[in-house]
């Protein structure tokens, strides 16, 4: 499944939007239980009401919280498949950059034609392969700094 245009937001949560979320995902972390559905009852005490999966309920606790940073926030399906530009944008890199890794086999892509595809769960490994390397790079230099007595 090709991923459809991934709408990126162009803009960050007002202030208004940040207070609520934050007090929302608060409350609704705290009706968390388990495994249990969460079960919304319309505000104006009719009789509609609905369920949602756990999951889809941790879910929104993990958006209400980013938005509580003031982060905007997109959903992507796991299994989606991207294009190198819509790779190139999630993780903050050129297009050329996300082509080479894809060339140099360090990013896993297929080809559609003469198009990449690059499976939205093989980016986020990718993301997290390339995080946890320059994490551990940055901590041997803060030992060799304090080897050579810089910092």
């Amino acid at each position: 499944m090709v991923a459809p245009d991934i709408d990126f937001p162009t803009t960050t949560p007002s202030d208004a939007d940040v207070r609520l979320a934050r007090e929302s995902s608060r409350t609704l972390s705290g009706l968390l239980k388990g495994d249990q559905p969460l079960k919304l009852i319309a505000r104006d005490g009719g009789e509609e009401s609905v369920e949602i999966p756990a999951s889809a309920a941790e879910l929104l606790v993990r958006l209400l919280n980013q938005m509580a940073q003031g982060n905007a926030v997109t959903l992507i399906p796991i299994h989606a498949e991207l294009t190198t530009q819509q790779a190139a944008d999630i993780l903050g890199v050129s297009r050329p950059f996300v082509v080479k890794e894809i060339e140099e086999k360090r990013l896993p892509a297929r080809k559609v034609g003469t198009r990449r595809r690059v499976m939205f769960g093989d980016l986020m490994a990718y993301k997290r392969r390339s995080d946890l390397a320059r994490q551990d790079a940055l901590e041997r230099l803060a030992v060799l700094d304090q080897e050579l007595g810089i910092g």
